[in-house]
């Protein structure tokens, strides 16, 4: 049946499309590129290879050339004394060799590294000078967005930073502000590239470690018995101490240097002694110095020997240790102890192996093996300005972590007869240990590690009533062991030996207007005009222990421009100073490091604002 109701005049009219507007095309095309990205982000193995297709989908949809990632440089990069980071990926071919500055101005890297914010130059040229422009991009003007990115394990620690150009040729404004909000989105989506990748390695790690694991307790159901590592009276048959005695025998053929690091009692001239041992070295000289035993004046006579009458009471020439160990091994113990006046010193005889004597004229040149100590963390020292970092990267070229007792519980029953043993021979006596002495040995956590096993050993065997040493004799079975308290008290605290970074906080930086193209230069005491922070906060005020990150932070080159500085007490509330005492268990000396503070400080702190030091 036809329907031959008439038609009004609007029904008639055929409904057009509406034109979009042009902030209408830059979204959809933003969306198309987010989208794309996330496709490539999601099937990549590793997000890094495919940044230069991610900066390619930039430039074709939303005109953002040259694109830039720079990261923080490994530990044990060249580089990283010149600079504290690198180029990861561009969209373009450079040479490898080339400064990263050719392609990131070295000022705007700095700016996002130090303060965590988007940062926009809408004139590079005019704000930063022609050299900061790449040569390739000088013949137009050109708008720089760089964009934090963040460690997938720790936000409030920047891991590099993302920039793009944009030409002033292929649009006028030079600038707007969907490009920081585009550049913001794909840093989050590498960040979380980033961080399923690192879940990724830590399941495979944890699952190769269960299945070590399963096989020795298979073993030693079936009686087979792992032999134990031994090498220069290093015993143990732990997964931990395996993995060291193989990176002391990988680099002992070469001249590599080596830097042990560690807590207080793990043996590290011991294994000293094993890198010396294992090389083409081992019939020439292992000389021995504990840095922190002798003065500075006593210290630079030691190493670098004196000339008779060079001051009073050189009555006659003394060799140093650096030329009595020519050919062979020179141990530094506790070198992070040495002060910063003597650092520049040791800077040309470990680069060059050449010094003079005290008090000489005659350059001598030595050819010694460096193998250096310590139980500081070397990485806070040089944020802080305590140690020189071109002194740090040429003393940790191999870093070997020795892993404390109450990481190799295994070791300690074996480690644990070996004393015994020896204090039988050094004694003429036949002391034994009962299998519950064993036991109660093997339950302690021992914070003063291979060193308090030997005491704790020793004491027991002296103090012994009989031949059987039983459970209740040993000290902690009688209230005199202090191990426990010991170990509570360093719970929480940053691992000795860790690469571990000082706590940034991230300012909060005030947006400042584009304004007209052209504008007035700003006055010399401002600071370059900033683009908009992300949504998210970007002061972090919660305070938590530091998480290992599998991309190896790294110790910044220039602590003046990139540390975090000191607070002083005004600058602190009540609140914040009960949030961090309670995440650090009350530890005034933790509370004082979450803080940016000394202990002093905290003690000041507590007493200004009448709080109660809690006992836990």
């Amino acid at each position: 049946m036809t329907d031959h109701t008439p038609r009004s005049e609007e029904d008639r009219i055929p409904v057009r499309p509406r034109k979009r507007s042009a902030s209408q095309i830059a979204d959809r095309l933003a969306l198309d590129a987010i989208y794309e990205i996330a496709k490539t982000f999601s099937g990549a193995p590793d997000p890094i290879a495919v940044v230069p297709q991610i900066f390619n989908v930039l430039s074709s949809f939303l005109d953002l050339r040259h694109g830039v990632l720079a990261v923080l440089s490994e530990p044990g990069n060249e580089t990283k004394a010149v600079n504290p980071y690198r180029i990861a990926a561009t969209s373009f071919r450079r040479d490898e060799s080339a400064p990263a500055s050719d392609v990131l101005p070295d000022a705007v890297a700095r700016i996002v590294f130090r303060s965590g914010v988007p940062f926009v130059a809408f004139d590079l040229e005019e704000e930063f000078g022609a050299e900061a422009v790449p040569r390739r991009l000088r013949d137009s003007g050109q708008t720089l967005i760089a964009v934090p990115l963040r460690d997938p394990e720790r936000s409030h620690f920047v891991l590099g930073v993302l920039a793009a150009y944009r030409s002033h040729d292929h649009n006028r404004a030079g600038y707007s502000d969907a490009d920081v909000r585009v550049l913001t989105m794909v840093a989050s989506l590498l960040e979380q590239a980033l961080r399923f990748r690192a879940r990724i390695a830590r399941d495979r790690e944890r699952a190769l470690e269960d299945t070590r694991r399963m096989l020795q307790s298979v073993n030693e159901q079936r009686g087979v018995a792992q032999p134990p590592v031994s090498i220069d009276g290093i015993i143990g048959s732990s997964p931990a101490i395996s993995e060291v005695v193989a990176q002391v025998r990988r680099v002992a053929g070469t001249k590599t240097p080596v830097l042990l690091r560690g807590e207080s009692g793990t043996g590290k001239e011991l294994f000293a002694r094993a890198v010396h041992s294992q090389s083409p070295r081992a019939k020439g000289p292992f000389i021995r110095v504990n840095c922190a035993a002798l003065s500075e004046t006593l210290l630079e006579s030691e190493l670098f020997g004196h000339e008779k009458g060079a001051f009073t009471g050189a009555n006659a020439l003394k060799k140093g240790r650096f030329e009595l160990a020519d050919g062979g091994t020179l141990f530094l113990d506790e070198i992070g102890e040495i002060s910063p006046t003597f650092q520049t010193k040791l800077l040309r005889v470990l680069q060059e192996g050449e010094f003079e004597r005290v008090g000489g004229q005659r350059t001598l040149k030595v050819d010694v093996r460096i193998v250096a100590a310590t139980n500081r963390d070397l990485e806070d020292a040089v944020a802080r300005g305590d140690f020189r970092a071109d002194l740090y990267f040429r003393i940790c070229v191999v870093p070997i972590v020795l892993p404390p007792l109450r990481n190799r519980k295994a070791d300690i029953k074996p480690l644990a007869q070996l004393f015994l043993d020896r204090f039988n021979k050094s004694n003429g006596t036949n002391v034994k240990f009962a299998s519950d002495a064993f036991d109660q040995i093997c339950r302690c956590k021992f914070p003063g590690n291979v060193r308090e096993l030997e005491n704790c050993v020793n004491r027991a065997a002296s103090l012994s009533d009989g031949e059987i040493v039983l459970a209740e004799e040993l000290a902690c079975s009688q209230g005199a062991c202090l191990s426990a308290e010991l170990f509570r008290l360093q719970e929480g605290a940053s691992p000795i030996g860790g690469l571990a970074v000082g706590r940034m906080i991230t300012p909060t930086v005030r947006v400042s207007d584009p304004g007209p193209r052209n504008p007035e230069p700003p006055p010399a005491a401002q600071s370059p005009r900033v683009a908009a922070p992300p949504p998210e906060p970007q002061v972090h005020s919660e305070y938590q222990p530091e998480i290992p990150s599998p991309y190896p932070p790294m110790p910044h080159a220039e602590p003046e421009e990139l540390h975090q500085v000191r607070r002083k007490t005004a600058n602190i509330t009540r609140d914040e100073l009960i949030r961090a005492l309670e995440s650090a268990g009350w530890v005034q000396a933790k509370a004082a490091r979450l803080l940016g503070m000394t202990p002093r400080q905290i003690a000041y702190a507590l007493q200004k604002f009448d709080i109660e030091l809690r006992r836990i």
